[in-house]
């Protein structure tokens, strides 16, 4: 599972004073690199650095530019799974922009451009974030004599999608009274296809009494035959998406000739194994392998991995994210790691939700050289993989921080943010003086001992059964107190990660501060909450700020006429923490689905209307981007006569536009 970032975006580390709208418009450039190349609608581009890559092996830079080139194979299979006219979308807006002959300079073409660009950010139609359609800033005639005038053939169903509210307006939807599968426009599954016919699909196969369950609908789209009976069409060789896994098994056949190890090897062995038979039981023997095979340098995350994007939280989203050891940082932070079950032993949680052995939580902080899928353009910092508890709980898992990404978006960052929201000049020195090491500790807490932690009890289905549609919010918000939790704890002081217990204080200030307002600015006026890491901010911030009420322990204030949420008691907030990690470690233990429905529904998803509008004011005149994104390095193979590499080059495109064309006629697999 993944961590997405949480105050980077929306009070980064950079403490400048505020741009102006003219300033903010530009590159921001630190150390002769452009770091942000530019910034349109509510989106900022990002470049980012592979450190140490140069130090690197030949065969270690011959395995990175493989498996990047493994991942970037499979970039369609994304676009085909969020909405299934986005190939055929994204295919025609390429044709106009590569071979439109007329005006150039008009304010149609500079909307067609922009609504281009944000297509090409989210991976179709739908906000990345918001999961609601994009509007396009011109109308269907003007687009109608773009596709006449370039000779671009596009289906007028996909045409009045792009211009018809009313069609598909949600990639998912998560409010059930609305319907999960009929009001999202995700393409795991057949349009008529039910959410209680896919959960009478999986019960007549699913054995909840497994110690070892499959992870059912993982790499499958869920259909119906021409006798209108369900089916599943695997994601395999041979299968839907073949054409682009066969691509992506010829970049692993050649990473097996260059493996750092034998562990490695045989892990790109069952990898590819499970991408040519699309068995499940092959997806976990890998997982195992996967997990343990920790000596090498060179590491990936390659495969259908999460299932934020299934309202019935089966199916996994493509995503690839290539990496390399940052060894200064890991080693710093193996003490996490080494103490997993000391964290365990002392969670404020049950004691029959406790594991009595965590097993292999490992954890490094790494710097990616490429991505692709769900996790690019815009990117999670940190990942706790396998997502199987099963696996975690036998075999252990691997957590990751990616250090160059974090350290990216600290350079593009947008300042101002923390002197509009932050109460006072001591909340804003203590966040100028520990907001990166806190956010770094969290993350680390949430990934390695939060995703690690807990277990279910006897004889209970998987989270995605039980919970349903609240699994992920339920998950990510656990991990999320789990962090919050110990970033208070002397603990962190004895084993040298933290200076002092002010390093908690921030933490406390920037998740409240955010969960209870500034995240709101990713909202348009009239919206509830729905994307899971927003939700499980929220459940989190309201539920502490409700039980702290009669000791004043979260305090909402004023000030010059404008909203404030202010910690007076940290300790207190510790407590509150710790009852909620407990209550919501029972709920996932249990398979408590009503619990967690009141708590999601309770406190993570409608909004205060005269809050959120004071929020959108007062984040409008920072004229920064709610969300950033990046353009990928580029791994450049050097090759002998003989057609040997003999090196790999890394360089740095600044055009976001050039990038996603150029992968748009080298990558189009599924559209060939």
């Amino acid at each position: 599972m993944r961590k997405q970032l949480i105050y980077l975006l929306l009070i980064p580390l950079t403490w400048a004073c505020t741009p102006s709208a003219q300033e903010e418009q530009q590159p921001v450039v630190e150390d002769d690199f452009v770091w942000k190349t530019e910034q349109f609608a509510d989106l900022k581009m990002i470049r980012y650095q592979i450190p140490g890559f140069d130090k690197l092996s030949l065969d270690q830079k011959k395995l990175a530019y493989y498996l990047t080139q493994a991942g970037l194979s499979g970039r369609d299979i994304i676009w085909d799974q969020n909405y299934r006219h986005n190939l055929a979308i994204r295919t025609a807006l390429e044709n106009i922009i590569n071979n439109y002959e007329g005006d150039r300079e008009s304010e149609d073409w500079n909307e067609l451009m922009t609504y281009a660009k944000r297509v090409w950010f989210s991976n179709g139609i739908h906000h990345h974030y918001s999961m609601t359609k994009l509007e396009p800033g011109f109308n269907q005639e003007y687009f109608q004599s773009l596709l006449e005038s370039t000779n671009t053939a596009l289906a007028d169903e996909a045409i009045n999608t792009i211009f018809d509210p009313s069609i598909d307006g949600k990639k998912v939807n998560l409010d059930p009274d609305k319907g999960l599968m009929v009001g999202s426009a995700t393409n795991f599954y057949d349009p008529d296809i039910t959410a209680e016919e896919v959960e009478a699909f999986y019960a007549q196969i699913t054995d909840k009494n497994a110690e070892e369950p499959i992870s059912y609908g993982l790499n499958s789209k869920l259909v119906r035959d021409e006798n209108g009976q369900m089916k599943e069409e695997v994601w395999k060789s041979g299968g839907m998406y073949g054409a682009a896994i066969d691509e992506m098994i010829g970049w692993l056949e050649k990473a097996t000739t260059v493996a750092e190890n034998e562990e490695q090897k045989r892990g790109f062995e069952l990898l590819i194994e499970y991408f040519k038979t699309g068995s499940l039981k092959t997806w976990d023997e890998y997982n195992v392998v996967w997990a343990a095979a920790t000596k090498g340098d060179i590491d990936y995350i390659l495969g259908f991995i999460e299932v934020y994007n299934d309202p019935k939280g089966y199916r996994g989203s493509y995503e690839s994210i290539i990496q390399i050891n940052d060894f200064d940082a890991s080693e710093r932070m193996k003490v996490l790691s080494e103490n997993a079950q000391w964290f365990e032993d002392n969670s404020p949680i049950m004691d029959e939700h406790k594991k009595e052995n965590v097993v292999g939580v490992s954890y490094k902080v790494v710097n990616v050289a490429g991505e692709s899928g769900d996790a690019s353009p815009s990117t999670p910092i940190g990942v706790n993989l396998p997502n199987a508890n099963w696996i975690r709980a036998k075999h252990g898992s691997k957590s990751v921080s990616l250090g160059n990404i974090i350290d990216a978006y600290d350079k593009a960052g947008t300042s101002g943010f923390l002197a509009e929201f932050a109460y006072d000049e001591a909340e804003m020195e203590r966040a100028k003086k520990h907001g990166e090491i806190g956010d770094k500790m969290h993350t680390a807490l949430h990934e390695v001992i939060g995703h690690a932690s807990g277990r279910l009890n006897a004889g209970i289905g998987t989270p995605k059964e039980t919970l349903k549609n609240y699994a992920s919010t339920i998950e990510e918000g656990r991990a999320d107190l789990v962090g919050l939790y110990y970033l208070m704890d002397p603990k962190l002081v004895e084993l040298g990660l933290i200076e002092s217990l002010e390093v908690g204080k921030e933490e406390y200030d920037g998740y409240i501060r955010n969960g209870m307002m500034t995240q709101l600015r990713r909202l348009k006026m009239g919206e509830d909450i729905e994307e899971a890491h927003m939700r499980n901010r929220a459940w989190v911030s309201a539920w502490s700020f409700e039980q702290g009420k009669a000791d004043n322990v979260i305090e909402r204030k004023q000030k010059d006429g404008k909203t404030y949420f202010v910690v007076n008691d940290y300790e207190k907030l510790r407590a509150i923490f710790g009852r909620l990690l407990r209550e919501t470690q029972r709920i996932k233990s249990e398979g408590d689905y009503e619990a967690a429905k009141a708590l999601v529904e309770g406190y993570g998803v409608k909004v205060e209307a005269e809050l959120h509008q004071e929020v959108l004011d007062r984040a409008s005149k920072l004229k920064g981007a709610p969300y950033g994104g990046f353009i990928n390095p580029e791994l450049v193979p050097v090759m002998d006569d003989a057609g040997n590499i003999t090196d790999v080059e890394v360089t740095y495109p600044m055009d976001f536009t050039k990038q996603m064309l150029d992968y748009g006629k080298k990558y189009a697999f599924l559209t060939k």
